[in-house]
């Protein structure tokens, strides 16, 4: 009984291990694949590197590249060094070539007009008086030599300036003498008469003046001797004397 018992058991282990086989055609289907996760973080910077040895220049020819490549940062600019001589002055180059015409200027405008235009309106004179006699007291003083006269306004021979251009005009005189000596430049009015005189009692008297006056078209103008504290021997004196009278026009009315 016990006998049957087991082999019941063991044919009912037969049949489940032979039910439990699957043929080949039995394979199940593939699986899809997983799909991509999500990117990690990034990780934490490494530790510092040690520094590098130095480089050790190649006795050969250096690459421009590689100088590149190593060169450091720019340094602080340094102070200005002390100016050096001037260097020598180089020779002068060729002539370049003559640059083209310029536009023509504008029209001038005219200043002055009639008689006395710019061209016209000048006036200068210059004589000398080489008598030896003293001059004469109140009269005009006249010359014998001329060493400008333009355009002709001074008269030698009545020693009178006439103003032709109405001005501002200078006058002056220098004497020399061995004796004292009074001169004055005189004018029609409105303008009288303005002397100098002369007391040193070295050997030669020295004596000049001069004036700036406003004269109108027609005025005369001239230089005479008068009396003041001179002696009665310094007016019959016949020594070497030189009485110098010189005008011109500073600038015309017109101007």
């Amino acid at each position: 009984m016990g006998g049957s018992y087991g082999l019941a058991v063991l044919v009912g282990v037969a049949l489940l291990l032979t039910t439990g086989q699957c043929d080949v055609s039995c394979s199940g289907t593939d699986g899809r694949p997983g799909e991509a996760g999500i990117p990690g973080r990034d990780g934490r910077p490494g530790a510092k590197g040690q520094k590098g040895e130095s480089a050790v220049m190649d006795s050969g020819p250096v690459d421009a590249s590689v100088l590149l490549r190593l060169k450091g940062e720019p340094g602080s600019r340094g102070k200005p060094g002390v100016m050096g001589p001037k260097g020598y002055r180089g020779d002068l180059g060729p002539t370049g070539k003559p640059g083209e015409p310029g536009r023509p200027g504008a029209d001038g405008k005219s200043v002055a007009h009639g008689e006395h235009s710019p061209q016209q309106a000048r006036s200068a004179f210059s004589v000398m008086r080489t008598e030896q006699s003293y001059p004469a007291f109140s009269q005009v003083v006249t010359y014998q030599s001329t060493m400008v006269n333009t355009p002709g306004d001074f008269n030698t021979g009545t020693g009178y300036f006439t103003c032709r251009v109405a001005g501002v005009y200078y006058f002056t005189f220098h004497s020399v003498a061995k004796v004292s000596v009074c001169l004055r430049i005189a004018s029609d009015p409105p303008f009288n008469k303005v002397g100098f005189c002369d007391y040193n009692r070295n050997t030669d008297q020295v004596l000049s003046g001069g004036v700036v006056l406003q004269l109108t078209a027609g005025q005369k103008v001239w230089l005479e001797s008068f009396r003041d504290q001179q002696k009665e021997a310094d007016a019959r004196d016949t020594q070497e004397k030189q009485i110098i009278f010189s005008g011109f026009l500073l600038f015309s009315n017109s101007e």
